[in-house]
C-alpha cells in the first residue's frame, strides 16, 4: 500500500509516567531495553512498537525518564514525526517535565500532552492543564488500548507527511 501514510511519534516523560506500559499496550508484541531496579524494571535505551491503523503505519518509540539518557531521547527523536509528552497525573510537574516541554517547543516539533493516571488517586489533571494551557492535551489511561489507540490516531492523522523528507519505512 504505497499511499499509505507512515509516521514516527517519540514518546517523552518523566520516570514512572507510563511510557513503556503505553507502548505495550498499543502493541503488545513491543520490544524494549529494560534494566533492573530494586523497585522493579526500567526502561535504559528505548521502546518500540508498531500500530496500523486508519491508512497510517506508526512506529512509535519511548525515551528513557532519567534525566541522565538526554543523549539517548536525543537519537531517538532524530527524524521524529511527532512527540507524545506523557505526564503522569498524579505527580507535580517538576523541572524535568519542563526542560522536555521546552525542548520540544523549541524544536518545533508538532507534539500532544497524553495525561496518564487521571483516575488514580492524587490526579490533578486540572493544575498540569493549567500548567500547559498553550498544549493540545488528551487525558488517556496507558492501560486502555482503545482509548490510547485513538488519542494516538487523532494525533498521528494530523502530521504533515513525512516530515523532514524522511520515509519511516
Amino acid at each position: 500500500m504505497p499511499d499509505d501514510k507512515k509516521c514516527k511519534i517519540v514518546v517523552f516523560g518523566a520516570f514512572g509516567a507510563g511510557k513503556t506500559t503505553l507502548i505495550k499496550t498499543l502493541d503488545p508484541e513491543s520490544s524494549h531495553v529494560e534494566a533492573g531496579y530494586s523497585g522493579g524494571t526500567t526502561t535504559v535505551a528505548l521502546d518500540y512498537g508498531r500500530v496500523q491503523a486508519n491508512g497510517i503505519h506508526i512506529h512509535i518509540f519511548g525515551t528513557p525518564g532519567q534525566e541522565r539518557f538526554e543523549f539517548a531521547r536525543d537519537i531517538i527523536g532524530r527524524g521524529m514525526d511527532g512527540a507524545i509528552l506523557l505526564i503522569d497525573a498524579t505527580s507535580p510537574v517538576d523541572a524535568f517535565i519542563h526542560h522536555l516541554y521546552d525542548s520540544l517547543s523549541a524544536a518545533s516539533i508538532p507534539f500532544v500532552i497524553f495525561l496518564n493516571k487521571c483516575d488514580s488517586i492524587g490526579a490533578r489533571p486540572d493544575l498540569i492543564r493549567k500548567e500547559f494551557s498553550a498544549a493540545v492535551i488528551t487525558m488517556v489511561s496507558a492501560l486502555d488500548r482503545q482509548q490510547s489507540l485513538e488519542a494516538l490516531c487523532v494525533f498521528a492523522q494530523a502530521l504533515p507527511p513525512h516530515r523532514n523528507g524522511h520515509n519511516h519505512s
